[in-house]
């Protein structure tokens, strides 16, 4: 009677963690999608395109292309489920392929947070290719509780048709995206108010996304100047390099009323060195950021914009 109740209590526990994803302690603890739910969800747009797989149990892994930047992959979950350090990643055959031998990729880092597993470029897309081999992508590595291991799979079931829309969705995005353009910098040589090629790509790159993104409510344009000169010129100076950057961006298509344009001479200077402080700064603003209006004291900081 006291076996059979043993057995009927393992197998209650066993149960919950199915259910809670938490492993039992001294088990190991598989994660992955079987043949009867194995998904893939894209979410598309011109500023980012991720490809989602639940894994029951555990979270997600999600292949992510932000604009302006490449590939990565990274496993996300609500609850800490491995101990930090150093995990395995393999690709190896799905049970119904026996024979075909696991292929090492290395290790990976696990760190602590809800995304504890982020691959760069090189090894997301090994990762996708062994998916579309037909493989399980594996990440091992021991779990909180115990030290037994934690193995999340990544299915390959449905993954090949989502990820060729996917490939369709990363070749229409933007050149930039907001982190890399919200603030921007146009240098100037001594005395000029003249815009070089690299400075014009820069700002055909802010125009697109100004275009494309109708929360942009500000475009902040300050010029500066270096501190050799009169201060009467160098104000001058200063506004002649603003309006030269705001009149590119409005004949690029960008509405006048978004731009706002100041001239501060000499007076914000960031560093010792005259070359930093000749520039004009562009800054966005989206609709529910806070404004800002800060200062430069000294050598530490940087006007508004």
């Amino acid at each position: 009677m006291a076996f059979s109740l043993h057995k009927h209590t393992l197998s209650l526990l066993g149960a919950l963690a199915l259910v809670s994803g938490v492993p039992l302690l001294g088990h190991a603890a598989s994660y992955g999608a079987g043949i009867e739910n194995s998904q893939w969800y894209l979410a598309e747009s011109i500023f980012e395109c991720s490809l989602v797989h639940e894994v029951p149990g555990y979270g997600k892994a999600v292949f992510r292309h932000q604009a302006g930047e490449s590939l990565s992959f990274f496993l996300e979950s609500d609850h800490p489920m491995m101990r930090p350090g150093r995990g395995s990643l393999v690709v190896e055959a799905p049970a119904w392929r026996p024979g075909v031998v696991p292929r090492p990729l290395g290790s990976v880092n696990v760190s602590d947070g809800n995304r504890p597993v982020l691959l760069d470029t090189r090894q997301a897309m090994v990762l996708a290719q062994g998916l579309l081999e037909g493989m399980r992508p594996t990440v091992t590595r021991e779990s909180w509780f115990d030290g037994s291991p934690v193995r999340v799979q990544v299915s390959n079931i449905n993954f090949s048709g989502q990820f060729e829309r996917y490939r369709a969705c990363t070749a229409n995005l933007l050149p930039v995206n907001y982190d890399q353009i919200r603030r921007s910098r146009i240098p100037f040589n001594s005395g000029s108010a003249s815009l070089s090629g690299a400075d014009r790509k820069l700002l055909d790159n802010i125009v697109t996304f100004v275009l494309a993104d109708s929360t942009v409510e500000r475009i902040f344009v300050d010029g500066h100047s270096d501190r050799l000169g009169s201060r009467i010129d160098n104000r001058a100076l200063s506004e002649d390099r603003a309006n030269v950057v705001a009149g590119y961006l409005k004949a690029r298509g960008i509405p006048e009323n978004l731009i706002i344009v100041r001239a501060h001479g000499d007076q914000f200077p960031v560093s010792r060195r005259p070359a930093d402080n000749r520039r004009t700064t562009i800054r966005l603003q989206r609709e529910g950021e806070r404004p800002e209006f800060q200062q430069a004291n000294g050598y530490g900081g940087e006007s508004a914009g």
